[in-house]
């Protein structure tokens, strides 16, 4: 049995698809349950669901032999984790944005960025030769240009809505997302059966789209 730790929300519906459909999971876990942990009648799978930073963690840690996560909290806390399958799913994009009329240039005083991303922000801000001072929130990001707070935000980006709403406007592109099957390396050799069979039946889920879409 494979330990499998999962981001809460629409990440973990997605996957949860996914597995389903692969025959690794027999139903969906009872959304009215409290519990965190789902052990699947199969006995193929059992699913650990946290929050979406915290699963590189616990299969960095050994908790999990293996998650689900974006790519962009995988780049984030650069943990040491084998990352063999892009999943196709849970696309969106890092993106810097900032109120309409706003430019990035080289400026007299540091650039003030909102972001949940530090560390992508500031290695951004390097890249490009400029001076950033970088103030880490926990959601809402979209609101710290428009009270003061910051010049400009570095966020999560689907379809733009939520920017457009709130009168901002993405200048950049950071990193392109989608989610990620990872393993710790113990559990990669340690259970290397299982994981091969897990990871060349995700593996086709790619070939099955494009077969569908011809």
């Amino acid at each position: 049995m494979l330990t499998l730790a999962l981001p809460k929300g629409r990440l973990a519906e997605e996957s949860i698809d996914l597995m389903i459909s692969k025959g690794w999971l027999s139903a969906r876990p009872d959304p009215d349950s409290k519990e965190l942990i789902y052990n699947d009648p199969l006995g193929k799978i059992r699913i650990l669901l946290v929050r979406s930073q915290d699963v590189a963690t616990y299969v960095e840690q050994c908790a999990a032999d293996a998650g689900i996560s974006g790519w962009d909290v995988l780049k984030e806390g650069a943990y040491d984790l084998a990352t063999p399958l892009d999943l196709g799913i849970g696309k969106c994009r890092l993106s810097l944005a900032a109120p309409e009329g706003y430019t990035l240039e080289a400026r007299h005083r540091k650039i003030r960025v909102a972001t949940k991303y530090p560390n992508l922000a500031r290695e951004f801000f390097f890249h490009k030769g400029l001076s950033c001072e970088i103030f880490k929130l926990y959601g809402s990001i979209e609101l710290a240009p428009l009270v003061g707070l910051s010049d400009c935000i570095v966020d999560l980006v689907s379809t733009g809505g939520t920017l457009k709403a709130n009168g901002l406007k993405e200048l950049s592109i950071i990193l392109e997302s989608s989610a990620r099957l990872v393993f710790n390396r113990s559990s990669l050799y340690g259970k290397r059966k299982e994981a091969a069979e897990f990871m060349d039946s995700l593996s086709k889920i790619e070939t099955d789209r494009s077969i569908s879409e011809k």
